[in-house]
């Protein structure tokens, strides 16, 4: 499992919901260490920001306790600047494993052009980041899976290139706890006549990905578009996530036209376990 979670909260309901009751579940699987971290938003709070860094360690300190009371090994980080760049920034000094962050409905595509940091951080960090998913519902929030369930059935999305490599690899981060999974890849390519050769290909490739994970994963091929594959077939199957790598492209090409990571990170219902390849 992984061992060393950095979470980050700006103190809103939702994340503070997921905090007391999504981390202390993945805690549980055998995550041995969790930093905490809130950056203050050096374009938000200007000259403020320093005044209020007291303030935000006090409280971050105040949550760190009410885990700490329950046995979990908490350090809280403050920092200064551009969110998702620090938070990139600890990732890397502290060596992070995982990246837990949660968002609401469909707020992280409409807030992309104005940068929320769900989607920017995914981009910036070199580090898996699982984005969990939350609705509102009545005067709180609802998880779109619960948080104990979340690695059972993963549905795992390879292209065959060198992410997929990466993306097996983090798998096997938390092999032993999956009852069974789904490696999917979608055929998008090649002629018309070629298809039928190029399933059979990705089937063979897809059963020798399988044999680099201990745990049992049936394999998928589809025909068309990637991201409407990956996420349909996430519903059909009741997958409790889904695992897909986050190549390394233009932004404006990402935020205009949609790389299949960024339309699966806005669409789908499940949680999503972002493995970046760079």
């Amino acid at each position: 499992m992984f061992e060393k979670v950095l979470y980050p909260t700006d103190f809103s309901d939702v994340s503070l919901h997921a905090l007391r009751t999504c981390i202390p579940r993945l805690i549980s699987m055998g995550v041995k260490e969790l930093y905490l971290i809130h950056v203050i938003d050096i374009t938000i709070a200007e000259f403020e920001a320093f005044e209020l860094e007291d303030i935000y360690r006090e409280k971050l300190e105040d949550l760190a306790e009410e885990l700490r009371a329950e046995g979990v090994n908490v350090n809280a980080v403050v920092r200064i600047g551009i969110p998702s760049i620090e938070i990139a920034e600890v990732a890397e000094e502290k060596s992070i494993d995982l990246v837990v962050i949660p968002s609401v409905g469909e707020n992280i595509w409409r807030t992309m052009f104005m940068g929320s940091t769900a989607s920017n951080l995914a981009r910036a960090t070199k580090r898996p980041v699982l984005l969990l998913k939350y609705q509102k519902k009545d005067d709180g929030f609802e998880p779109s899976m619960d948080c104990s369930t979340i690695f059972k059935r993963p549905l795992v999305a390879l292209d065959f290139s060198k992410c997929s490599i990466k993306i097996v690899k983090t798998v096997r981060e938390f092999e032993e706890l999956i009852e069974r999974g789904i490696l999917l890849h979608s055929v998008d390519y090649g002629r018309i006549d070629e298809l039928e050769h190029n399933i059979e290909v990705a089937k063979i490739n897809l059963r020798k990905s399988a044999k680099g994970v201990k745990a049992q994963f049936d394999v998928e091929v589809l025909v068309g578009s990637a991201s409407q594959a990956i996420i349909g077939t996430a519903l059909a199957k009741n997958a409790t996530l889904i695992v897909i790598g986050k190549k390394g492209r233009n932004f404006l090409k990402d935020l205009l036209l949609g790389s299949t990571a960024e339309r699966v990170m806005r669409d789908s219902k499940a949680p999503v376990l972002l493995v970046p390849c760079d």
